[in-house]
């Protein structure tokens, strides 16, 4: 008779360096094997639920959301969401281990004395037992490689009273020559306990075929060839996803242990759909509602915008724009880039919105835009659709040499409990690629570097077989031809978590409960641990708080002109100027002082400084500047 299973023990690439699959490649395999669910259990975060969940609406599986927690004074444990608030401790446990966001809740940075460093989880049995309310917690008593202790570790009494029926003990067959032993000390361990096995394959690949590329990633992340790493590695390639036969057959013994998986997928209701994201209230005056507050602003800013009277074409856009904001419940989106403009106008710090926010009416009379509806014909759809039904994107650009003090402001109005960066996954690139790989096979320093020395970011593929040749490799080598398959495949695989550009996501709850928050390598930077495809897939919004170094050069050239006599005066200069450096000559000069401050010199005029890493028109723009300084 056929019967169900549920895997609960995947692992993914997400967990940096450990899982060897995409987590869209595990859901489409499981579904494929016709699994009851798939759980991912990645070690100490939730990066990759996102993508799996996506991939797990699409083909029709159910999805259970969990984590790996690793604390340091006790076995592992597999926790796993019920229900909404249960997902919320599940992320505010992660938090509580890899950043200072809310222990306690702040609004400063952390001193180094108590930072946690980026890429650590510090978490202990006290705090799993602190957050267990409606999780379910698979404990996984053995070590994953053959490198520690043989024996089961100590399940902590803790543990077992917090988790009252609502905890099990992984039990796994790895096909190692212990199997039969660990089996029999697994089961002494639950009756000791009274508590139910549960059957897992601790999946870190979705097929056999990727067992190299698993080997492989091994050896990079204990920096060391496949020669040396010994027990580090699996002792075969048994831990992908097998079909709900395979495992009854391996746990045929122990029937109790698969129809544990059916018993706990179904007692795990929670969906990422259920995830609604709010926007914070605080932004609207007391007494009136974000709506009220934001079409209070749009007919002031109108007035001030056009003193002789708001043209028609201009109030039709304008109330038509209010009415779609209003039904799809994004004023509070506006308010808080109006809040945030006008606190960097407030500190003199020069800002522009642009993009697709420019065909805004509202955005123009709130200031955050500069471009006049009454000039122009705008397409608002092309910012808001109520058809496409995503979110809007506001990008406003400040002076990249005061963009922290607009940053800090937003962790100091909100909190940090309830403000972070997004994330941004940066993946494998064909150098990184290949010399990691290349290590990894234990090939000699110089030929990883001749190599990736060969790779350019814009190849179609990573080393082709010509391009082999003419290094002096050949390509039908089995270890050229190894380099080149783990090579390409470990490619958009994610290496590390860094963070946006800018894009900042509030909340109006702890934002802890909806992503978990880590530090980032910047003292007094926090970022969620999902980039912006993630949060476009759940429809959370994001404030792009953005750098522009011509801004910068613009600034300095106000305030410096202000000093030489005031902007008045200095028309008049430029002008005079202007006559004084004809166009033709002003153009030659330009030439010349490009030239002049060209390659990797730099140039100071003035007091604005000409650097290499500025494009090419803000450098020649920044040259001509001096020819329109006022000379008084």
């Amino acid at each position: 008779m056929f019967t169900h299973y549920a895997e609960l023990q995947c692992t993914t690439n997400y967990s940096y360096l450990r899982g060897a699959s995409h987590p869209e490649e595990l859901v489409k395999q499981a579904a494929q094997l016709g699994l009851y669910a798939l759980a991912i259990t990645d070690e100490n975060t939730l990066g990759g639920v996102v993508r799996a969940h996506s991939a797990a609406k699409d083909a029709g599986l159910k999805l259970l959301i969990g984590a790996r927690i690793t604390p340091v004074d006790g076995p592992d444990v597999l926790l796993y969401a019920t229900n909404r608030a249960a997902y919320g401790r599940l992320a505010r446990l992660i938090t509580i281990g890899k950043s200072n966001a809310i222990q306690p809740p702040r609004t400063t940075a952390p001193s180094s004395a108590d930072r946690i460093e980026k890429g650590t989880c510090r978490l202990s049995v006290d705090d799993i037992v602190a957050h267990s309310d409606d999780l379910i917690a698979l404990v996984s008593p053995f070590s994953r490689t053959r490198s520690e202790s043989t024996q089961p570790s100590p399940i902590p009494p803790a543990l077992i009273d917090a988790f009252r029926g609502r905890l099990y003990i992984a039990a796994t067959r790895p096909y190692g020559p212990d199997d039969a032993a660990r089996l029999r000390d697994l089961r002494c361990l639950a009756d000791a306990h009274r508590l139910p096995l549960a059957a897992t394959n601790d999946v870190h690949y979705h097929a056999p075929a990727r067992r190299q590329m698993q080997d492989a990633l091994t050896c990079i992340r204990e920096r060391c060839a496949i020669s040396e790493a010994g027990y580090r590695l699996f002792a075969n390639a048994e831990r992908h996803l097998k079909p709900a036969d395979e495992m009854c057959r391996l746990f045929r013994d122990m029937p109790a242990a698969i129809d544990a998986t059916t018993e706990i997928t179904d007692r795990c209701r929670f969906s990422l759909d259920e995830l609604r994201y709010e926007y914070p209230v605080e932004i609207a005056p007391s007494g009136l509602t974000p709506m009220a507050h934001l079409t209070q602003l749009t007919w002031r800013g109108a007035r001030e915008r056009f003193p002789d009277g708001t043209p028609d074409k201009v109030r039709r856009q304008i109330e038509h724009e209010l009415q779609l904001i209003e039904e799809l419940s994004y004023e509070a989106y506006f308010l808080t880039v109006y809040d945030v403009v006008r606190f960097a106008r407030s500190r003199g710090i020069l800002c522009q919105g642009r993009g697709s926010a420019a065909n805004s009416a509202v955005c123009y009379c709130i200031g955050v835009t500069s471009v006049d509806p009454a000039r122009v014909d705008l397409l608002f759809e092309r910012f808001i659709s109520r058809e496409r039904n995503e979110p809007p994107d506001i990008d406003v650009d400040f002076e990249h040499e005061r963009r922290e003090e607009v940053i800090q402001y937003i962790y100091a109005r909100f909190g940090r409990d309830r403000a972070g960066l997004t994330a941004e996954n940066i993946t494998y690139r064909p150098r990184s690629a290949v010399r990691d790989v290349g290590k990894a096979l234990g090939l000699s320093l110089d030929c990883v570097d001749r190599l990736a020395r060969s790779c350019d970011w814009w190849d179609a593929e990573a080393l082709p077989a010509g391009r082999l040749a003419e290094l002096g490799l050949d390509p039908a080598r089995h270890t050229t031809q190894l380099l080149v398959k783990l090579t390409r495949t470990l490619l958009t695989f994610p290496r590390h978590r860094s963070q946006h550009v800018g894009g900042f996501v509030i909340t109006r709850g702890p934002l802890c409960e909806l992503v978990p928050i880590e530090n980032a390598a910047m003292p007094d930077r926090t970022v969620i641990e999902w980039d912006k495809d993630d949060i476009d897939a759940l429809g959370i919004l994001k404030v792009d708080v953005l750098g522009l170094g011509m801004l910068t050069a613009i600034g300095r050239a106000f305030r410096m002109v202000e000093g030489r006599g005031g902007m008045t005066k200095a028309r008049r200069g430029g002008r005079r100027e202007a006559r004084r450096h004809g166009g033709t000559k002003a153009r030659r000069g330009g030439r010349r002082e490009a030239r002049r401050h060209g390659g990797t010199r730099r140039g100071r005029r003035g007091g604005i400084t000409v650097r290499d890493g500025w494009g090419g028109t803000e450098r020649r723009a920044m040259c001509r500047c001096r020819l329109m300084w006022p000379r008084v």
